[in-house]
């Protein structure tokens, strides 16, 4: 038997022996890699092939929460051909172990399932992967200071490319393309905020465009360039414009996205994330396909990622249902599958172009638009629903998402025996009538529980009333809703950092700040969610989402062996210590993604 302590993890392989005794090997920490740990995890013991009826993985004295509610805690677990086939008692996972089965003893550790997140950009996002990432909580100087030593040191690049101000900061009027053109005149830059839902654009990029005062705006009042008194464009771009911006200055090529892709994947693996939900690529599928099989033949697509077709806008409504159909049939690999229909029907409420029943405050005249008329939603989900596609809308904001339920509601009743799932996501601010309609359409209720932390930016563009409706997690619960989670990563408002699902578990229990107990508490307290709900929101509700709750999700017989190994138990840690939670291991499929140094 081979013995390796690695870090608060002890990995033993079996091996018989090759001669009268046995042979113990005693390694000192220091000298273990995460490489080293993954090659004797692979190795058997004297060359002799393992018995057909063993077990390639067994996992021993842990604490392992399955989410099977007939059986919510086991001891071991054993992974044959990339499925579980025991999971139970210590004492009966013996039999699972054979000559060449790696055995993990997990030291009493809390053990889940892989993480899902349920909600996030892989692809997209890994356009933006080695682009300059700004503190979103930082200041209007820090944003600037971060550009110009970016600069610096990228002096090679034609344009300069970044993310994550949060649009807030600069008041009402958004920021200013002289803040940039002090410090970087002579090139292109382009920063999109931390929803990319607006950019923030300097003169150079401003020309480099060609946006001039006769430029017409693609539809007025949502996706629009901001003008001063003169008319002249003042380098805040909202909604479509930053997309086409970026689009323009081409930003983002092939091999970029490729690069970037497997980045975000390895962070996520790092986090204990082993599936995901691809809300959405404006891009053609030939390029999303491109890109996800160059991945998938390096061995780097480590997740199970399900994706979908997102219409660019109005122009596409009529073609959506056909083109999401399309792409199901074409888009798909070992391990992905772009199957569902993403909408997009809002803003934010930072940008001011989340649709509500109420203007903005200080805004008369705005309260947001909706992308799409009701007419159009109802046509596209009614659409789906006949042809069996699961749809994902994004609706922040009160009317956006009391339209959308309108339209699931008409697409129901069109279509009484659809097996289309619905799903709304984001859900900042929800009107009061539409808290049961979740429940009798059976609609699941997606969002990042990282944003659920005191709003003190956004809070002075709404109404009283309005804050004390944001983020209404427990409310939903209350009436049987399913709840699911994601990062929705890069717009996460806190970089690769939202990417960790023990993150958004602490602050969707707490609704603070991470690890600041005196901050304030998001309105209204009594929205905080048990750590169980937060789990499950993460696994197997969220395989529920993602149509998959027959093979991931729960530590059960015939599902995949995937599962996260954690170096504090987060159902009695103190909940403000939580994001502190390190991942020791992953596993996707039996297989090593990550283990921890």
């Amino acid at each position: 038997m081979t013995v390796v302590e690695f870090g608060m993890l002890l990995v033993t392989g079996t091996a018989e022996s090759c001669s009268t005794g046995g042979h113990v090997f005693h390694l000192d920490r220091g000298v273990v890699t995460s490489i080293l740990l993954a090659s004797l995890l692979l190795t058997g013991g004297c060359g002799k092939p393992a018995n057909d009826d063993k077990a390639d993985v067994v996992i021993m004295d842990a604490r392992i929460f399955t989410l099977d509610d007939e059986q919510p805690w086991a001891e071991a677990a054993a992974i044959k051909d990339g499925r579980f086939v025991y999971v139970g008692d210590k004492s009966g996972s013996g039999e699972w172990i054979g000559a060449t089965t790696r055995i993990i003893a997990a030291e009493d550790h809390l053990v889940l399932p892989g993480f899902i997140d349920t909600h996030v950009h892989p692809v997209s996002g890994g356009g933006y992967a080695t682009a300059l990432s700004l503190d979103t909580f930082g200041t209007v100087d820090d944003w600037l200071v971060a550009i110009e030593d970016y600069a610096a040191a990228n002096t090679e690049r034609p344009v300069l490319f970044g993310y994550g101000f949060l649009a807030s900061t600069f008041g009402p009027e958004g920021p200013l393309r002289q803040q940039i053109d002090a410090i970087v005149p002579d090139k292109p830059v382009l920063i999109m905020d931390e929803g990319f839902h607006g950019a923030w654009a300097n003169t150079a990029a401003l020309e480099a465009l060609n946006i001039t005062q006769d430029t017409p705006d693609p539809v007025p009042g949502f996706s629009y360039y901001k003008r001063d008194a003169n008319g002249d464009a003042t380098g805040y771009l909202l909604e479509g414009t930053a997309g086409m911006a970026m689009e323009a200055l081409d930003v983002i090529t092939e091999d970029v996205v490729v690069e970037g892709t497997g980045i975000v994947i390895d962070i996520m693996n790092r986090y204990g994330v082993t599936a995901a939900f691809d809300a959405g690529v404006i891009s053609e599928g030939a390029g999303v396909k491109a890109i996800l099989d160059r991945l998938e033949a390096d061995d780097e697509l480590t997740l199970r990622l399900v994706g979908s077709y997102r219409p660019a806008g109005t122009d596409e409504a009529d073609v959506a249902v056909a083109n999401a159909k399309r792409w199901a049939e074409t888009i798909k690999g070992e391990n992905y599958h772009y199957r569902m229909l993403k909408i997009m029907d809002d803003g934010t409420v930072e940008g001011r172009t989340a649709a509500m029943f109420e203007d903005y405050q200080g805004e008369p005249g705005n309260s947001g638009e909706t992308v799409f008329t009701e007419a159009q939603m109802t046509s596209m989900i009614s659409g789906a629903a006949a042809e069996n596609i699961d749809v994902h809308v994004h609706a922040l904001g009160e009317r956006a998402i009391h339209e959308t339920l309108n339209a699931i509601e008409a697409a129901r009743a069109a279509n009484p025996d659809t097996g289309s799932r619905f799903t709304i996501c984001h859900i900042q601010v929800i009107a009061d009538q539409d808290l049961d309609r979740f429940a009798e359409l059976d609609v699941i209720a997606q969002s990042t529980p990282l944003w659920a932390s005191y709003d003190e930016y956004g809070e002075q563009f709404v109404s009283e009333d309005q804050f004390d409706r944001y983020w209404r997690f427990a409310s939903l619960k209350k009436r049987g809703v399913r709840l699911t989670f994601g990062s929705d990563y890069p717009a996460s408002g806190a970089g690769t950092l939202g990417l960790s699902p023990v993150m958004q578990i602490e602050i969707g229990r707490t609704r603070q700040y991470a690890g600041e107990p005196d901050a304030p508490i998001q309105p209204r307290e009594s929205e905080r969610l048990d750590i169980e709900t937060l789990v499950r929101g993460f696994t197997i509700d969220a395989a529920w989402q993602l149509r998959m709750e027959d093979d991931i999700g729960s530590i059960e017989v015939g599902k995949y062996g995937d599962l996260t190994m954690l170096d504090q138990d987060i159902f009695t840690a103190d909940p403000h210590t939580i994001h502190e939670t390190k991942v020791l291991l992953t596993l996707l499929g039996g297989e090593v993604v990550y283990a921890s140094n």
